[in-house]
């Protein structure tokens, strides 16, 4: 997925762990090689060459179109599966992929000892229980004006689970599309990070509320159950939802 993966696994019983991080890690690379855009043999370029059907694929990628259509249903479009007129579900495979990898890791047999599970895919990140008894996960985002600063530090204190996912320009230049025009999304917005239960949905809100500007992506956060955000504009303001501050620290 052109990108680094990190694991942290806290408790458990050694050779239970190594096995589930195996799996993990074996998972990743089997959804790299079904739905990456860059290999002309994988499923998903081959269905979007009309040489495969969905259901000719393997069960993942029904999972995941299905998941990307509730995404652009959502966000009224602004999250789409498709770029330039192609398939391409790259926006949501990687929060999606992560989220599965943390979540098979905590219920691999023999994991039952297992007390934490962080899983980072490129700075986004699926955390699961603690990781010590007296404190909780915290994810520092990175400030898109200042690099290596800190622009907040999110603690998932009182959180079973929580996700923080990131999209922006500051790393990658200006990759997201304005699904509406098929061209790169004009917005004052540098960095959109949302704070969500899960990963695969805390990455399609990034990116739609990235591709929507500062105004309505604030303003459509606020709408989302369960979801905070935390915006940052080409003129180093910073917006926040309502509730992120139970977030930080």
């Amino acid at each position: 997925m052109g990108t680094v993966f990190s694991f942290d696994v806290r408790g458990g019983e050694p050779a239970a762990v190594r096995a589930a991080l195996d799996a993990a890690v074996a998972g990743l690379h089997r959804a790299d090689e079904v739905f990456s855009t860059y290999r002309d043999g994988s499923e998903i370029s081959r269905l979007a060459r009309g040489e495969l059907t969905v259901d000719a694929c393997a069960p993942e990628v029904a999972e995941v179109l299905e998941l990307a259509a509730e995404a652009e249903r959502v966000s009224d479009g602004w999250f789409s599966a498709r770029y330039r007129g192609r398939l391409d579900p790259t926006g949501i495979v990687k929060g999606w992929a992560v989220e599965r990898a943390a979540r098979r890791i905590a219920a691999a047999d023999g994991a039952s000892g297992v007390s934490g599970v962080s899983v980072n895919g490129g700075g986004d990140v699926q955390l699961l229980g603690r990781p010590g008894t007296e404190r909780p996960w915290r994810v520092g985002v990175s400030d898109p004006l200042r690099p290596g600063g800190l622009a907040a530090v999110v603690s998932a204190a009182g959180a079973a689970e929580l996700a923080v996912a990131t999209s922006g320009s500051a790393e990658r230049g200006a990759h997201v599309v304005d699904p509406r025009t098929g061209l790169s999304a004009v917005t004052d917005l540098l960095s959109v990070t949302v704070v969500a239960p899960g990963l695969t949905w805390a990455d399609c809100w990034a990116t739609a509320a990235f591709a929507m500007g500062s105004r309505e992506g604030l303003r459509w956060l606020e709408s989302l159950p369960g979801v905070e955000g935390l915006l940052i504009t080409a003129g180093d303001e910073v917006r926040c939802t309502g509730g992120l501050a139970a977030w930080l620290g």
